[in-house]
């Protein structure tokens, strides 16, 4: 059992101001921040491996990544790979200036520096902030072909309204690839957040990044709701963690197949045709 050694920092993290959370996670002080800000060649090289297994690829193709994390490295990268639009979409405007000033001498078709600060060439990148079921319901965003998230579903407050906004962005042909961590973003107890009712998690221990706690079956309803064809693929389980934390999980959250209830990692493939 985890006890305070979990719910003293779970506790802090619930009370933390967006402003603090922010600047630790743009230092990676505490908050790891998630592969496109960490690591965005690797997260674009992961997204080109798995379109590549479909016989797809990203050369001329409008591409959305939902949840970009302040940073213009992964779109830029995109670009670079032969992407001819990318859409950085972020509920909030917030950036990490000093490391998109840093981008400039290798990207400067996709970017200039104005007031000290580095503006995007709207002609092939995008910046789009605000409440993403909004720019969906009225229209001014051209479909895209892809649609991209990594460690963002599992923040989302409104999966279902979410998902049905992305694919009323997405064009006939369009490709979703999402890559959802199950875990408890406080690694060290990856299904301890499992463990708590509805009430005492919202009013206690959520933190402000918001951890919605959907697991495998939940995505996999979603997305059969808006789309055709839709693949959820078991990237990691950890089945001995499971094992440990399992007594104390609360009902709603098992379904009886360990190795299901065991997940930590999936990816979601979706598309609007079959």
């Amino acid at each position: 059992m985890a006890g305070l050694s979990y719910l003293i920092p779970r506790f802090v993290r619930h009370i933390l101001p967006d402003s603090a959370a922010r600047f630790l996670l743009k230092r990676g002080w505490i908050i790891r921040p998630g592969l496109e800000t960490r690591a965005p060649l690797e997260a674009a090289q992961r997204y080109e491996d798995s379109l590549a297994e479909m016989g797809r690829t990203i050369h001329g193709g409008r591409i959305l990544i939902l949840g970009y994390g302040g940073k213009f490295t992964l779109g830029c990268e995109l670009l670079r790979r032969g992407a001819s639009h990318v859409i950085l979409a972020e509920k909030e405007a917030f950036f990490d200036h000093r490391s998109n000033l840093a981008l400039l001498p290798e990207f400067e078709g996709y970017l200039k520096e104005e007031n000290g600060r580095v503006i995007p060439n709207p002609q092939v990148l995008t910046l789009l902030h605000g409440d993403i079921r909004r720019f969906a319901a009225t229209g001014e965003v051209q479909p895209v072909d892809y649609v991209f998230s990594n460690s963002v579903y599992e923040h989302l407050g409104d999966v279902e309204g979410i998902t049905a906004a992305l694919a009323r962005l997405s064009n006939s042909e369009a490709i979703h690839l999402h890559f959802v961590d199950l875990r408890d973003h406080f690694f060290k107890y990856p299904f301890e957040m499992l463990c708590y009712s509805q009430e005492v998690w919202q009013r206690w221990l959520n933190p402000t990044s918001n951890h919605n706690r959907c697991r495998l079956h939940d995505y996999r309803r979603v997305f059969q709701q808006y789309f055709q064809r839709v693949e959820v693929i078991v990237l990691e389980r950890d089945l001995p963690a499971f094992y440990l934390a399992r007594p104390r999980i609360r009902p709603e959250f098992l379904t009886g197949d360990d190795e299901i209830d065991s997940v930590t990692l999936i990816k979601i493939i979706a598309s609007l045709k079959k």
